[in-house]
C-alpha cells in the first residue's frame, strides 16, 4: 500500500555502512576495475585474432560495413525500454561483453571444437557442418547469455520483466553479431581480392547483402528468447526457486534450437536458407516484436493503475498518472521543460518519469506478493527522488496531461441558451458579490 514515509535523512557513508568492514575483493571499484580489464583483454585479442585472418585491409572494410546496422539495433531497443529506461552503463557492458567477450569465446570455443571433430572422424566437411549446427549454437548462446546473466544478478534493480530482458540480451546480441560480420566481411574481401571479383557479383556484397541487409536481427533474435526467459523469472516470486532457474534454461534453450535451425538452413538444399527465412525467421520476428510492444502497453497501464495511490498520499498530483501513463505526454512534457527551462529541466523531468515508473512497478510486485526484503527502503528512496524533482517536473506534466487529454463531447441542452446566436440575452440580474477564495497550497507528504 501506499505510504507517507518520513522524510530520507542522508548519511555520511553511502553504502549505509554494509561495506564498512568488506573485504578489498568486494569494494565496487575493484569490481568494475577487474570487469573493464577483462573486456579490455578480450577486445584486444579479439580485434587481434579477426585482423589476423582477414588482413588490414580487409578488416577496415569488414569494420565500415559491419557498424551501419549498429546504431539502428541500439535505437531500436533504447525505444522499446523508453518506459523505465535502464541505464546506460547497462547497455554500454553488455554491448562489450557481446563484441570482446563473447565474440572471443566463440571464436576459440568454435575452432577447438571443430578441429577436434575434424581430427577424430578423419572428415573436415562433416566437422565443418557439425561444428555450424551443433557446436555453434550452443557456444555462442552460452557466452551471450552470460551478460544476462550477469546483469540480472548484480543489477537487479535494473532487470524488473520481459522488456529489460529483450534490451539486454538484443544488446549483447547486436555487439556479438558485429565482431562477427567484421569477420565475415573481411574475409569475404580478401576472397574478392584473390579473384578480383566486384560490384554486386562479389562475395561482399552478397555476404553484406545476407547478413547486414536481409538479417540484421537473426543474432539479436535468438539471444531475445534468453532475454524473454530472465525477464518472466524476475517477474516470479522469490519463493518459486524453480521455476526462476527453469525459465532462463528454457529461454536458452529455445534460442540454441533456433540458431541451429537458422545456420543448419544452408544444408536443406539450393533454397533452404530462403525457406527458412520466410517460413521461421519472418514469424517469429513478427511474434516477438508484437509480444515486446504488447508488454510495453502492459507496463503503461501499470503504471496509471498504480499511481493513483501515490495521488491520494498527496505525493502525485491528480493529473501525473495519466500523463505518466502515456509515452506522448511524457514526450510532450520533456518538450515542454526544455523550451521554457533549458535541458537540464528536461532532463530532471526525464528522470522524474523514470523514477515514477519504478514506483508503479515496485508497487506491483509488492502487490503481487513479489515485493524484494529492500521494499520500504527502495520506496522511500524513489520518491525522495521523485519530491527533489517536483518543481520542474509537476508543471510540464501537468501541461501535457492538459494537451493530451481526450476531448469531451458537449451537446447542447434542449432548452434556450442565453447569448448564443439565435436567442435573446440573458437578463440582467443584481450583482452578488462572491466570497474571496483562499489561495491553494500544495499538500506536502514529509509534513505529515
Amino acid at each position: 500500500m501506499a505510504t507517507v514515509p518520513p522524510y530520507p535523512t542522508q548519511t555520511s557513508d553511502p553504502t549505509g555502512g554494509s561495506l564498512r568492514h568488506a573485504h578489498w575483493w568486494q569494494k565496487k571499484w575493484v569490481r568494475y576495475g577487474a570487469l573493464s580489464t577483462l573486456l579490455a583483454l578480450s577486445g584486444l585479442v579479439i580485434l587481434a585474432l579477426v585482423r589476423e585472418q582477414t588482413g588490414t585491409e580487409g578488416f577496415l572494410v569488414g569494420l565500415g560495413l559491419a557498424v551501419l546496422p549498429v546504431p539502428l539495433l541500439i535505437a531500436a531497443f533504447r525505444w522499446l525500454d523508453r518506459v523505465e529506461p535502464g541505464p546506460w552503463r547497462n547497455l554500454l557492458f553488455s554491448f562489450a561483453w557481446g563484441a570482446c567477450a563473447a565474440a572471443l569465446i566463440a571464436i576459440i570455443a568454435n575452432s577447438f571444437a571443430t578441429r577436434w571433430i575434424a581430427t577424430a572422424t578423419a572428415d573436415p566437411s562433416s566437422a565443418d557442418t557439425l561444428g555450424a549446427t551443433v557446436i555453434a549454437p550452443v557456444v555462442e548462446e552460452v557466452a551471450k547469455a552470460a551478460a544476462v546473466l550477469l546483469v540480472f544478478l548484480f543489477r537487479r534493480r535494473d532487470f524488473t520483466g520481459i522488456v529489460d530482458g529483450v534490451v539486454i540480451a538484443g544488446v549483447t546480441a547486436t555487439g556479438f553479431a558485429f565482431t562477427e560480420n567484421i569477420l565475415y566481411l573481411g574475409t569475404a574481401f580478401g576472397t574478392d581480392q584473390l579473384t578480383g571479383d566486384t560490384g554486386i557479383a562479389s562475395v561482399t556484397a552478397a555476404t553484406f547483402f545476407v547478413r547486414v541487409i536481409m538479417s540484421p536481427f537473426a543474432h539479436p533474435l535468438f539471444t531475445v528468447l534468453t532475454g524473454i526467459g530472465f525477464g518472466i523469472s524476475a517477474l516470479s516470486a522469490q519463493r518459486h526457486h524453480l521455476r526462476r532457474v527453469l525459465l532462463p534454461l528454457s529461454g536458452l534453450l529455445l534460442a540454441m534450437g533456433m540458431h541451429a535451425i537458422w545456420n543448419g538452413s544452408s544444408t536443406f538444399g539450393e533454397y533452404g536458407f530462403f525457406a527458412v527465412y520466410a517460413a521461421f525467421m519472418v514469424p517469429a520476428f513478427g511474434l516477438l516484436t508484437w509480444l515486446v510492444i504488447w508488454t510495453r502497453q502492459r507496463e503503461l497501464k501499470t503504471v496509471r493503475e498504480e499511481l493513483p495511490a501515490y495521488t491520494v498520499a498527496g505525493w502525485l498530483t491528480p493529473s501525473e498518472p495519466y500523463a505518466l501513463g502515456s509515452m506522448r505526454a511524457r514526450r510532450l512534457a520533456r518538450e515542454y521543460a526544455r523550451e521554457r527551462f533549458g535541458r537540464p529541466a528536461a532532463r530532471a523531468v526525464a528522470e522524474y518519469e523514470a523514477y515514477a515508473t519504478s514506483l508503479a512497478f515496485l508497487r506491483h510486485r509488492g502487490r503481487h506478493g513479489r515485493a524484494e526484503a529492500d521494499f520500504v527502503a527502495r520506496e522511500r528512496e524513489l520518491l525522495a527522488e521523485l519530491w527533489w524533482r517536483r518543481d520542474v517536473a509537476r508543471p510540464a506534466l501537468d501541461h501535457a496531461a492538459r494537451a493530451t487529454a481526450p476531448p469531451v463531447a458537449v451537446t447542447a441542452p434542449p432548452w434556450p441558451v442565453y447569448g448564443v446566436y439565435g436567442y435573446p440575452a440573458a437578463p440582467a440580474y443584481p450583482a452578488v458579490p462572491y466570497p474571496a477564495y483562499t489561495a491553494y497550497t500544495a499538500y506536502n507528504p514529509y509534513r505529515t
